[in-house]
């Protein structure tokens, strides 16, 4: 069967997000045990697996994620990487549905390449810093919210940009905070730059140090800056290393996340399920 690398959040390669992709012929998936050795093999921060679904029904095409070490409820940079594969390939047109962990997500193609994915905003609570966090990152923290059991995330909004950029956490401390792990954000020191504003995202306890482009992190940021600039349409930078841009869109309890997406890698997995 085709396997895919796909960098997401990107309109060049070796930028943006990667994911593995893998499209299956069949109307089932096959052994959760297998689809998880096939993760750790490729060992991004995600692999996305989908098999096509019978006609007539609520979605188009089954979709799970998957960690090198566990499966997650939502990832946005490897649904828009397995749309992306689907429309490139001529396979689908349009608007697609996935039926998924968390309920029927659907994206759209643009005439300019872009998708367009249709996430559930995430339910904000602020909350006291854990202890630990605040030690882990070293920095000082002005808010800390929970982003609930979709994104699983703490969110903290740090003083400025400068301080996200230069986050050197220790993870090994991250990793027994609870939940799936944390974003960072601050706003955008130059609002003439491209974005509204900055964020990175450490998740080690399911096996991602930094993961460099997160959707379903913005699901949670889009609210919380949306609310603090005004505004229901933003762009969001994240990354390090690896960097690429967010266009979010806040409409009540659906948050619209756009971006490009291109193949970097087409090839045959070789062990079969």
């Amino acid at each position: 069967m085709r396997i895919r690398i796909v960098d997401a959040f990107s309109e060049r390669p070796f930028a943006g997000n990667p994911a593995g992709v893998v499209l299956f012929d069949s109307d089932a998936f096959p052994e959760t045990a297998w689809l998880q050795r096939v993760a750790m093999e490729v060992n991004l921060s995600e692999t996305a697996f989908a098999h096509p679904l019978p006609e007539g029904g609520d979605a188009d095409w089954a979709l799970r994620w998957l960690t090198p070490a566990t499966e997650v409820n939502m990832c946005g940079h490897a649904t828009l990487a397995t749309a992306h594969v689907l429309h490139s390939t001529g396979t689908a047109t349009g608007t697609v549905r996935f039926r998924t962990r968390s309920g029927v997500l659907t994206t759209t193609a643009g005439d300019d390449g872009a998708i367009t994915m249709d996430f559930p905003t995430a339910p904000l609570s602020p909350v006291e810093v854990p202890p630990v966090v605040a030690a882990a990152l070293g920095v000082d923290i002005l808010s800390a919210h929970d982003t609930g059991p979709n994104v699983g995330d703490l969110l903290v909004e740090l003083a400025d940009e400068k301080s996200v950029r230069a986050l050197a956490p220790d993870l090994k401390a991250l990793a027994g905070h609870g939940g799936r792990g944390v974003i960072a954000t601050a706003r955008a020191e130059d609002p003439s730059g491209g974005y509204d504003f900055l964020s990175r995202c450490f998740f080690p306890a399911v096996g991602i140090d930094e993961d460099p482009v997160t959707g379903s992190a913005h699901t949670a940021l889009a609210p919380f800056w949306s609310a603090r600039l005004g505004r229901n349409s933003l762009v969001g930078l994240q990354g390090a290393a690896r960097t690429g841009y967010v266009r979010t869109e806040l409409r009540g309890d659906r948050t619209l996340l756009t971006g490009s997406a291109v193949t970097v890698i087409d090839g045959e997995l070789l062990s079969r399920a």
